[in-house]
């Protein structure tokens, strides 16, 4: 059969016009960078680190991590099973799962349903949730979610300086470097770092969440009373049980939320000394940390191993 010149045009230009929408519905504008990072029990095991710079508009959390990793799903390829032969399973009778965390937030929808923007920092972490099914915020995206917020929403931060003397001028001073506009007023919805020793910071409301233990507040950490209406810090295992008792210098950095409430971080300690330390804490060394106790100029990643 033979086609008429002008209709043969025809059909070449609608096939071409056909298959460059294909193309731009397949992929979509570049959105940038996006750093993907997989670790094992609590962030103490790298696994992958990798920063991913072919993000479209089309990209999810699951296509990224498909790309860059062998996995296998489940619930219908919505949920990760499996990251490079590591898989969620119970193990010596305790379960063993995959979490994700863009921007130091722990993501409330499924892998496959979160719409990447791109910038964004995105942690694969696989751990023994007995102790802490959630762990709603942790520090080792810094600066995020300071510098660009979360779940694609900017927010306002906010030092609440709580008795934390010179520390607070410390911790306005770090977010300032990384580039984080500090907020003089509080804001409904901001992003805020509470400064100060313990006896005052907890009494903040999504603060005394770690006085509930690792299950109510992703922190594990626990300030125990002691003589004098001192406290003493305590670092916490992957159980939620006592391992180790800092001295009374040591400080804490934690990140927390309050059902969905913006993420709080706190920057305290038993005194003084503590909090300045734990100020002096913030910077890339949280990097794949859920938090961090500091005693003496090191710091110990929580929770302990």
């Amino acid at each position: 059969m033979t086609l008429r010149r002008g209709t043969a045009v025809a059909i070449a230009l609608l096939g071409a016009a056909l298959a460059a929408a294909g193309c731009g519905l397949g992929a979509g504008k570049q959105l940038g960078n996006v750093e993907l990072t997989v670790t094992r029990e609590y962030g103490s095991v790298p696994m992958l680190r990798r920063e991913v710079d072919d993000v479209t508009e089309a990209d999810t959390v699951m296509r990224v991590l498909e790309r860059e990793a062998s996995i296998s799903t489940r619930y219908g390829g919505g949920f990760v099973q499996s990251i490079d032969g590591v898989e969620a399973q119970e193990r010596f009778g305790r379960s063993n799962d995959w979490f994700y965390y863009v921007d130091g937030v722990e993501a409330s929808v499924g892998a496959a349903d979160y719409q990447l923007l791109g910038g964004e920092k995105v942690w694969w972490d696989y751990r023994d949730w007995g102790a802490a099914i959630g762990v709603p915020a942790v520090v080792g995206a810094w600066p995020e979610p300071f510098l660009h917020g979360y779940d694609g929403h900017r927010h306002p931060v906010v030092v609440e300086c709580r008795a934390g003397g010179i520390a607070c001028e410390a911790v306005g001073e770090k977010l300032r470097r990384a580039g984080v506009a500090v907020d003089q007023g509080a804001a409904g919805d901001a992003i805020r770092v509470l400064v100060g020793p313990w006896k005052r910071v907890r009494q903040d409301p999504a603060a005394a969440q770690i006085e509930r233990g690792p299950q109510a507040s992703g922190v594990f950490a626990e300030f125990a009373p002691a003589p004098g209406g001192a406290y003493v810090l305590w670092g916490l295992g992957e159980d939620g049980s006592r391992k180790r008792r800092f001295g009374p210098d040591a400080g804490l950095v934690a990140a927390t939320r309050r059902g969905d409430e913006p993420p709080v971080w706190v920057i305290t300690g038993a005194g003084p000394a503590g909090v300045e330390a734990a100020a002096r804490s913030l910077g890339p060394g949280l990097r794949d940390r859920y938090a961090v106790a500091v005693e003496a100029g090191g710091e110990e990643p929580l929770p302990l191993r």
